[in-house]
């Protein structure tokens, strides 16, 4: 698997709207994969229909987004009418590929197999694996759910929301934290530094005496 901050491995793959290879069909902007189980199976079903409808908010932060399963195109396509159906979704296409790996090399090439889960074949499954690249190629955030635990989008919306922002301000954002709330300075910005970046700060007193709680909204 690989490590946060290393270049994403690229790769080409078959794919429900043809060969791609992976890096240029990201160019400039950020990039989600996320791994699926199996086609035709209900907590995939569900996700894959929340993504296709979240896409607007996607692009929104200029993410492409993209999901793979251990299964042909030909079965993803045909899945796509089931997804399509379970989220209301209207029209001719579908908004984002989806990746085939029937032998499982991207699987064991990203580290997502989970060997609590097998097909009919006895063959292990992929974990619910989301990999999120930054401009740079390098990845960002990796998260592994069990194939049992369906994820939650709203809250990959928020990180993104984060990463993003900390990638150009020196910024954390802390627990909760939610686009447009308080952010904290980061605790390598010296007093100086920090007047110098931030208009308007405060520091929040602890017991220790410590002033490395330093909250912002100017950003």
């Amino acid at each position: 698997m690989p490590l946060l901050g290393e270049v994403f491995p690229d790769f080409e793959a078959d794919t429900t709207v043809g060969p791609i290879k992976f890096h240029d069909w990201l160019g400039d902007g950020w990039g989600i994969l996320f791994s699926h189980p199996s086609d035709y199976t209900p907590v995939c079903t569900t996700e894959l229909a929340r993504v296709a409808n979240l896409i607007p908010e996607f692009a929104k932060r200029n993410v492409k987004v993209v999901a793979l399963s251990c299964d042909s195109v030909e079965s993803h396509q045909g899945w796509i009418n089931d997804i399509k159906s379970f989220g209301g979704i209207i029209g001719d296409g579908f908004p984002y590929p989806i990746i085939a790996d029937e032998k499982r090399d991207l699987a064991v090439k990203l580290g997502m197999l989970d060997p609590a889960e097998k097909d009919s074949k006895g063959l292990p499954l992929t974990c619910r694996a989301v990999f999120v690249i930054n401009p740079d190629k390098k990845l960002a955030l990796s998260i592994l759910y069990p194939a049992t635990t369906g994820r939650n989008f709203d809250e990959i919306l928020r990180i993104i929301d984060s990463l993003q922002l900390t990638a150009v301000k020196k910024v954390a954002t802390p627990v909760d934290w939610k686009n447009g709330s308080e952010c904290m300075i980061l605790p390598t910005l010296s007093e100086d530094e920090a007047q110098k970046n931030f208009a308007r700060y405060s520091s929040v007193k602890v017991p220790s005496g410590k002033n490395y709680i330093r909250m912002t909204k100017d950003y």
